[in-house]
C-alpha cells in the first residue's frame, strides 16, 4: 500500500517509519535540510527510536520502505492514505488553532490524487473534521489522534495505548477506511503489544472507531486530563512549600490510593511541551455556551504556579543579594520541557523567565541545542562549566547529574527525578 505523510515533525516522522515497515511510504517536507538529511539516515530530532530505526536502514539491519521528499506529486500521486501531521499552533488572538496548514496540505493532495483517504493526525478542534468535510465537498477525510511523548514518539506508537480513528458512523465506505487505517497502525506496532493482556482482561492494542468529532473531543479531553493532574501535583507542591511540609512523603501517601496511582505525579515548573498548554486552551475555547469552571481552572492554575515559582527564585535572588552579591544572576538550565528532548515549544521553564526577567533579574540560559547568541535578550551558552561558575541561581525544571557540582545552587521541583 502507498501511503503519503505531510510534515516530519514528532507524529509525522514516528509514523511514517512506524508505517514503512509494511508499506511504501513517502514523507513530505517542505525543508530542503531535513530532507537531506531523513534521505541520509540522520533524525533530525531527538528520538532514540526514530534514530535507531534511520540507522536500521541506512546499515540495512531494519530496512524500510521509506523516503523523504521535497515533491507532492511524487509524494501524493497513486496514495492509498495521506496522512496530514503539519503543526497546529494555538492562536491565542482568534482562540483558535491556526489550521491553516492542514487545509494547505489537503488542497495539495487533491491536486494530484482526488481519490486517497485524507487522514488527519494534527490536533485541531472539535467538529473541525465534520466542518471540512461539508465545506470541501470531501468524504474521504478521516481524523486520528495521536497520544504520543515528546521524544519518545517512535516508541509509543510501537506500543501503543490505544488506537483511535474518526469516520462518519453513518457513511460504511468512510467506516471501514478508518478500521483498515487503525489495522494498518496496529500491524506496524511491536509484535509483542498483539498478546498483552489489558486491565479488562482483553488482549491485544485496544481499537477504537468513532465518529470524527468524537474522536477530535478524545484528544482534547486527554490531554486536558492530563494537565489537569501535572496541575493538581503543582498545586499540591505549591501548597507543601508555603507550609515547610515535605512534598515527596505527601505524593507518595496519596498515590498508594490505587485509583490514583503513582505516575504522571513529579512536580514541574507547570505543564508544558507542545500539546498541553494549545490543547487545554482550545478545549477550553470550544466550551463556548457549555457551562464549565474545572477546564478554565486548569489554564488558570498553571499561570498560577508558574507566578509561584518565580516568587520562589526572586527570593533566593534576594538571599544572594543579602549575601553580598550586588548583582545576582539566575541561569536557565535547559529550555526542554522533559528530559532527553530538544523540542523547547511552550516549555514551562520560558514562561518562568519571562516572569523572573520582568523583574529585572538577569538570566543566562545554558541550552546546547540553541545555536543563537541569545533567547529573548538573555545570552545563551553552551559552556556549562563557565555558566555553573557565573550564575548565583540554577533554575532546572527537570535534574541532571551535570549540575550535581553546583547543587547548592539549584531550584528545582523535580523531587521524583523523572518526567
Amino acid at each position: 500500500m502507498k501511503i503519503a505523510v505531510a510534515g516530519t515533525g514528532y507524529v509525522g516522522l514516528s509514523v511514517a517509519l512506524l508505517l514503512s515497515q509494511h508499506n511504501e511510504v513517502h514523507a513530505l517536507d517542505i525543508v530542503p535540510e531535513k530532507v537531506e538529511l531523513l534521505n541520509a539516515g540522520k533524525s533530525p530530532i531527538v528520538d532514540k527510536e526514530i534514530t535507531a530505526f534511520l540507522d536500521g536502514n541506512a546499515n540495512g539491519s531494519r530496512p524500510l520502505n521509506f523516503q523523504a521528499t521535497l515533491d507532492a506529486q511524487q509524494a501524493y500521486t497513486g496514495a492509498d492514505y495521506a496522512i496530514v501531521a503539519t503543526p497546529t499552533n494555538y492562536d491565542a488572538q482568534k482562540n483558535y488553532f491556526d489550521t491553516s496548514s492542514v487545509e494547505a496540505a489537503i488542497a495539495a493532495i487533491r491536486q494530484y490524487d482526488p481519490s486517497a483517504w485524507i487522514v488527519i493526525k494534527s490536533t485541531i478542534p472539535v467538529g473541525y473534521t465534520a466542518q471540512l468535510r461539508e465545506k470541501l465537498g470531501d468524504k474521504r477525510i478521516l481524523f486520528s489522534p495521536e497520544f504520543l511523548r515528546e521524544g519518545h514518539a517512535l516508541y509509543d506508537n510501537l506500543h501503543p495505548s490505544r488506537i483511535v480513528a474518526g469516520a462518519p458512523q453513518d457513511d460504511a465506505e468512510a467506516v471501514a477506511a478508518a478500521h483498515t487505517f487503525v489495522q494498518l497502525l496496529a500491524n506496524g506496532a511491536d509484535p509483542a503489544e498483539a498478546r498483552r493482556v489489558n486491565p479488562d482482561g482483553s488482549t491485544g492494542i485496544p481499537q477504537l472507531v468513532v465518529g470524527t468529532t468524537e474522536a477530535e473531543a478524545i484528544k482534547l479531553f486527554a490531554n486536558t486530563y492530563l494537565a489537569l493532574r501535572v496541575a493538581y501535583f503543582n498545586e499540591l507542591d505549591t501548597y507543601a512549600e508555603s507550609r515547610d511540609l515535605n512534598t515527596q512523603e505527601i505524593i507518595k501517601g496519596v498515590c498508594l490510593d490505587p485509583r490514583i496511582r503513582d505516575d504522571y505525579n513529579n512536580p514541574s515548573f507547570g505543564y508544558g511541551g507542545y500539546c498541553l498548554p494549545k490543547d487545554t486552551k482550545q478545549l477550553l475555547a470550544n466550551y463556548s455556551q457549555v457551562p464549565q469552571n474545572l477546564i478554565g481552572a486548569i489554564v488558570e492554575s498553571n499561570r498560577t504556579r508558574k507566578d509561584f515559582i518565580a516568587s520562589e527564585i526572586e527570593e533566593r535572588v534576594e538571599e544572594a543579594r543579602a549575601k553580598g552579591v550586588a548583582k545576582p544572576v539566575v541561569g536557565v538550565y535547559r529550555l526542554t520541557m522533559k528530559s532527553g528532548s530538544d523540542n523547547f515549544r511552550q516549555s514551562a521553564i520560558q514562561g518562568v523567565m519571562k516572569r523572573i526577567k520582568a523583574r529585572g533579574i538577569e538570566v543566562v540560559v545554558y541550552e546546547p541545542t540553541l545555536n543563537k547568541p541569545d533567547f529573548f535578550g538573555s545570552e545563551v551558552t553552551h559552556d556549562l562549566a563557565a555558566f555553573k561558575s557565573r550564575c548565583d541561581v540554577i533554575i532546572a525544571n527537570r535534574w541532571n547529574s551535570d549540575l550535581a557540582d553546583a547543587a547548592d545552587k539549584v531550584y528545582t521541583r523535580d523531587l521524583f527525578k523523572r518526567d
